[in-house]
Parts: C-alpha cells; sequence; structure tokens
C-alpha cells in the first residue's frame, strides 16, 4: 500500500519518473517536467493524464500537425501509431499508463 501525493512529487530532471505499478506489462508512471519531450510513436497505446499544470498536446493526424491544450483532470489517448510530443507550459506532472518499455 502506498499513498503518492503528486503535488509534492519533483524529479531531478525534466521527465523523470516514480514507477507506480507494471500490471502484466503495462506500467503507470508519475512524471515531472518542465520542458518538451520529443516526437514519438509509442509501441502500443497511452494513456496521458495531466494531475497538475496545463500541457500543450501535438499529435499528427492525417499528416497534420495538431494541438490540444490539456488541462488538469484532461486526458489524451494516443492509440497505437500516434506520432505526438506534450510540451508543458511550466511544470507539470503527469500520469502516464503504457506498455513497459514504451518510449
Amino acid at each position: 500500500m502506498e499513498v503518492i501525493r503528486s503535488k509534492e512529487f519533483k524529479a531531478k530532471t525534466a521527465w523523470g519518473a516514480k514507477n507506480i505499478a507494471n500490471m502484466n506489462g503495462i506500467t503507470t508512471r508519475l512524471h515531472w517536467t518542465d520542458k518538451p519531450y520529443k516526437w514519438h510513436v509509442n509501441d502500443g497505446e497511452e494513456v496521458f493524464v495531466v494531475l497538475d499544470g496545463v500541457v500543450e498536446m501535438r499529435f499528427m493526424e492525417e499528416e497534420q500537425e495538431k494541438v490540444t491544450i490539456l488541462n488538469v483532470g484532461d486526458i489524451f489517448y494516443a492509440s497505437v501509431g500516434t506520432e505526438h510530443v506534450a510540451h508543458p507550459n511550466g511544470e507539470a506532472r503527469i500520469l502516464v499508463i503504457e506498455k513497459e518499455g514504451s518510449v
């Protein structure tokens, strides 16, 4: 049993993470960042939940870059093959659920 106070979590570097669970190859991790990630495509599906802060999520759809703003409580679902990149506006804490070993 563990209680995690997500607003208190801060990693040493951008996109540092606290591993919360690994359930049959699906990981749940808490990330802290103040810098953009990189464009990537995951090996499987990804659920991206903003717990603190604001994140600009950029993604490719029909060969065009699209942008959506994610606020606290918003969830971004990346299906298999969705190319995307997260750009936080300041500090953000994000819960990511994805296949173990994904980028």
